[in-house]
């Protein structure tokens, strides 16, 4: 059994940062891609990043490439977004996700099977 928590959201300005982190919690942590999606009101779920189990391996979403930074602490076992130059269209609900194994279908929410609470971003403009 995996469980998965989000903190760190919150309202911040246009152009400022924030990190999220994702606290895994179960066995095996170095054996799952881990993940995070989005939504925003209104929209569907879509992907923003994802970093492979075991190694540097690490994916992103155009819209946020070049600004978003996923990286892990596998002694904290935690998952981190670091999300730099916000723009009000980052405006949603961060999901983290896991999955045993890497899929060459990351950017699909159908292939985690494990999926965090949400955290709220809110940038506005």
């Amino acid at each position: 059994q995996v469980q998965l928590v989000e903190s760190g959201g919150g309202l911040v300005q246009t152009g400022d940062s924030l990190r999220l982190s994702c606290a895994f919690a179960g066995r095996d942590f170095s054996s799952y891609s881990i993940g995070w999606f989005r939504q925003a009101p209104g929209k569907e779920r879509e992907f923003v990043a994802v970093i492979r189990e075991g190694g540097p391996i690490k994916k992103y979403a155009d819209s946020v490439k070049g600004r978003f930074t996923i990286s892990k602490d596998n002694a904290k076992t935690t998952v981190y977004l670091q999300m730099n130059s916000l723009k009000p269209e980052d405006t949603a609900v961060y999901y983290c996700v896991a999955r045993l194994y890497y899929s060459v279908n990351y950017y699909s929410s159908s292939v985690y099977p494990n999926w965090g609470q949400g955290t709220q971003v809110t940038v506005a403009s």
